[in-house]
């Protein structure tokens, strides 16, 4: 389908990244992971860093539902999601914590700024963000939510937060 003008992975590995990077702390699902590759390569992320449980390619289940996103998007695997985290922070990333915590932000409300790089952590689909995480994030993002549901799947979660962030980045 030329006529979509798609990027090759080669392609897409030389073109300029949107500075965000999805960090997935101890996600059990792989098919959720998989999502997650392939929305990190439909905004042209920066990469994702998978923690603890979280399984990494090559891995059938991941494979079934990132359609080869794993190939075009960057990624590492860190034992901990806190050494993750402190990595990124140490390259000048805003650690952005996708949690319902006290004195979180409602992600209409959040204003990135500009020139700024971030990581933004999606917790287990249990027990959301790791405790020993929830001190080294910069800023606490919450989805609102009106329904009876207090939660939304991992990989919904992290479409809406990217696509909130990508528009706010990319938008003048």
């Amino acid at each position: 389908m030329p006529e979509l003008n798609r990027l090759s992975v080669e392609e897409f590995k030389a073109a300029e990244k949107i500075p965000v990077i999805v960090v997935l702390d101890n996600i059990r699902s792989q098919n959720n992971i998989g999502s997650v590759f392939r929305t990190a390569d439909a905004f042209r992320l920066q990469g994702v860093y998978l923690c603890g449980i979280t399984a990494t390619p090559p891995h059938r289940e991941i494979h079934k539902t990132a359609l080869g996103a794993t190939e075009s998007v960057d990624w590492q695997y860190f034992p901990e999601t806190t050494a993750a985290v402190t990595s990124l922070k140490n390259d000048g990333y805003s650690i952005l914590a996708v949690e319902q915590v006290e004195g979180s932000i409602l992600l209409q409300d959040f204003r990135p700024g500009p020139g700024r790089k971030f990581a933004i952590v999606f917790g287990n689909e249990v027990n959301g963000v790791e405790d020993a995480v929830l001190p080294l994030a910069d800023i606490f993002i919450e989805i609102p939510q009106f329904g009876t549901k207090h939660s939304i799947n991992v990989s919904v979660a992290v479409g809406i937060v990217v696509w909130d962030l990508f528009i706010k980045l990319t938008t003048p």
